[in-house]
């Protein structure tokens, strides 16, 4: 065995230190800071680990200057490592008299090693010769630059940068390094930028740069310099500071998480400002106010407790307090603005009615292959036309109105300017029209659910508008060959998808999804020729089993129902897994899988002969059968009524007859007349068993 020495540790000293790595920047967008936290703590972590530097505690923060890295009791020494390096095998590296070969020789010449310190290992099924070798640890200081720069090459965002004349890619050009291992600063260079000890405050309340001469006090040397680098502290700063201004206007803000994570990077030291507004906007929707605070000024509403807006609204400024007056003059006056911008279009949008303005969506293209917006409303209908006939005729009229309306929102001003109103603005102005209070209100719920396990529609009009709409999304673009791929999904084709799914199980339609997408593709305007039916169901299936993960049935229950999600409706779908969960856990459950996949097992896939009564000859056959005609009435029924709990305990009643039968009657007879007969009789029971479940796939 041979002990590798590089430069050690002396004795005295210490065996850890804190760390630290700040990569200063001009600002980053703010949606990028989030993931690179978790990223910087992940790669550091792994590039530790591959160094052999243990640690105490890992940190990673971030502002819009600045990623930091922060750990706790950084080992001052590598871990001590023992690695094992094979050679030839034993049969080359030694002749018959157990002498070193050149074999032999050569690879303990190639690491520095006597012959007499190799050893032999089995690996595999052979045995080969060996090196054992013990690396001890060099000082962490030697290998921290490496490290560093490393860490920093490392990151990723979704959109990088070079700048001046350096060749890095980063998210925005690098102004600083600090690079520092307890008290000392560590030698790191990337393009030209060094590490160091001298950090940056707020850009505008402290520009300087200033030392920081240890990690333990970075923090709060920061905090003297009017920043904040937890994110978590700066959030609590910020929840706390528009809670209490709310409330002294008489209300609570309203708080959207992704707002708040965007303010939380979008300022370093946040200070928050209370501002006002004329109450005569408060005649405009809720919404579009709300929509015009939040999305374009990134500014909190407030509203009191029966939820109604109130002419008060929260900016997070990035100053000192006593700035306030100046924060709030500026946000109050550009929010005017905005606000009269909104109240225009909103006023201009009410002199025409959505139902005049469907025509014009002639001139709105959908998609080039699949025709404009009028083309698109054409098909809605027809589908929703559809759909109301097969589950509830009496709202077909209404159902119909709502589809040919569905989209005239969106060539209204206020809708072009801000997009996500879609479907919010259509209430209000079918609202405006006198429309039908449950049409109004579909019109906005056509686009939910936004997102898996978000709000669904609460109205039976507003559930099938959106399955409508959604419906006739997919068949459209599956018919043309525009299907999502494993990274890309551009008309977010599986959100909803997943969308079909929720509200068909939550509502429970008695209708199937292979019945719906036929309908849906004979409207398509372009017949392809290929199987877009095919690739539909298949696409639908994969959400459907996305759905039942998410409910933690196990894998086998999913794949025993999931064919069925294509031809039964989706409410029975998970009735039979509901169901087949509890049945596995009956006694009886183990001796019927067992007889159901003998049946499996030895039946055909070709097409065989009618089963033929006079042609069962044994006993046990036609018992066999006897049982099954009566098993197969009663499941029948219950399947009708979707009973599938009892079911289950009907069916499972073939089990003895199936194994008598197996026992007493040679399947494969030497008359192929009675041995195909016998066959059929098998695949009946199987294909009356697969329409609860393919037991074949149940464990």
């Amino acid at each position: 065995m041979s002990t590798v020495n590089p430069q050690t540790v002396n004795e005295e000293t210490p065996r850890e230190h804190p760390l630290m790595l700040e990569i200063g920047t001009e600002e980053i967008p703010a949606r990028f800071l989030p993931p690179a936290i978790a990223d910087l703590k992940n790669i550091a972590a792994a590039v530790f680990a591959e160094h052999r530097i243990s640690y105490s505690e890992i940190r990673s923060y971030a502002t819009p200057r600045r990623l930091v890295l922060m750990m706790k009791g950084v080992a001052a020494v590598q871990n001590d490592a023992v690695r094992e390096v094979f050679g030839p095998s034993k049969k080359v590296a030694f002749d018959e008299q157990g002498n070193p070969t050149k074999a032999a020789t050569g690879f303990a010449a190639s690491l520095g090693l006597p012959v007499s310190e190799l050893v032999i290992k089995t690996k595999g099924k052979s045995e080969y010769v060996a090196a054992v070798i013990s690396e001890s640890g060099m000082e962490t200081r030697a290998a921290l630059p490496a490290i560093f720069k490393k860490i920093i090459l490392s990151l990723r965002f979704p959109k990088s940068m070079r700048w001046g004349s350096g060749s890095i890619l980063f998210v925005r050009p690098i102004h600083w390094l600090v690079t520092l291992y307890g008290k000392d600063t560590m030698s790191v260079e990337i393009d030209g930028i060094k590490g160091g000890n001298m950090t940056r405050g707020h850009r505008f309340l402290s520009p300087a740069a200033f030392q920081i001469r240890e990690v333990n006090t970075y923090i709060n040397v920061l905090e003297n310099n009017f920043v904040i680098l937890d994110q978590e502290k700066r959030e609590k700063a910020i929840r706390s500071g528009i809670d209490d201004l709310a409330a002294r206007s008489g209300g609570r803000p309203v708080v959207d998480d992704g707002l708040l994570e965007t303010v939380n990077f979008l300022v370093e030291y946040p200070v928050p400002v209370l501002c006002s507004f004329d109450r005569g906007y408060l005649k405009l929707p809720k919404e579009l106010l709300i929509t015009v605070m939040k999305d374009h000024q990134k500014y909190f509403g407030i509203q009191d407790d029966e939820g109604n807006l109130l002419n008060s609204f929260i900016v997070i400024s990035n100053t000192r307090a006593e700035n306030g007056e100046t924060v709030r003059t500026g946000a109050e006056r550009v929010i005017k603005a905005r606000f009269d911008d909104a109240k225009f279009y909103f006023h201009e949008d009410k002199k025409m009615s959505l139902g005049d303005r469907v025509a014009h969506l002639k001139n709105v293209t959908f998609h080039d292959k699949l025709g404009s917006l009028f083309d698109k409303t054409e098909r809605t209908v027809t589908i929703a036309s559809f759909l109301a006939d097969k589950l509830d005729p009496a709202l077909k009229e209404r159902l119909v109105r709502a589809a040919i309306l569905a989209k005239a929102d969106l060539i209204t001003g206020v809708v072009r300017e801000f997009p996500e109103l879609q479907g919010i603005m259509g209430r209000y102005y079918a609202v405006h029209d006198d429309e039908d209070k449950g049409v109004s209100l579909a019109l906005e719920e056509q686009y939910l659910p936004k997102s898996f396990g978000g709000r669904l529609p609460e109205t039976d009009l507003g559930a099938l508008l959106s399955l409508s709409d959604k419906i006739d999304n997919i068949a459209s673009f599956f018919s043309i060959g525009l299907m999502p791929t494993g990274s890309e999904d551009p008309f977010a084709l599986r959100r909803q998808a997943m969308g079909v799914v929720s509200i068909f199980t939550e509502r429970g339609y008695e209708l199937s999804l292979q019945e719906i997408f036929e309908k849906a593709l004979q409207e398509v305007p372009i017949k392809s020729g290929r199987d877009a039916a095919g690739e539909i169901l298949n696409f639908m299936e994969q959400r459907m089993e996305f759905m039942l993960s998410s409910k933690e049935y196990t894998q086998d229950l999913i794949k025993a129902v999931l064919p069925l999600s294509r031809s039964c409706p989706l409410k029975a779908v998970l009735g039979r897994i509901e169901a087949l969960k509890h049945f596995r856990q009956e006694d009886i459950f183990p001796s019927f899988l067992l007889a159901i996949k003998r049946v499996n097992n030895i039946i055909p896939k070709k097409v065989l002969p009618p089963l033929r009564d006079n042609l069962l000859v044994q006993d046990e056959e036609k018992n066999l059968y006897a049982i099954f005609l009566d098993v197969k009435e009663k499941t029948s029924a219950l399947i009708e009524k979707e009973q599938f709990a009892e079911c289950l305990a009907v069916f499972s009643g073939i089990t003895s007859a199936v194994n008598g039968f197996f026992d007493k009657v040679l399947v494969m007879d030497k008359q192929e007349e009675i041995k195909l007969n016998r066959l059929a009789l098998l695949k009946e029971i199987w294909a009356a068993a697969s329409q609860l479940a393919d037991f074949s796939k149940l464990s």
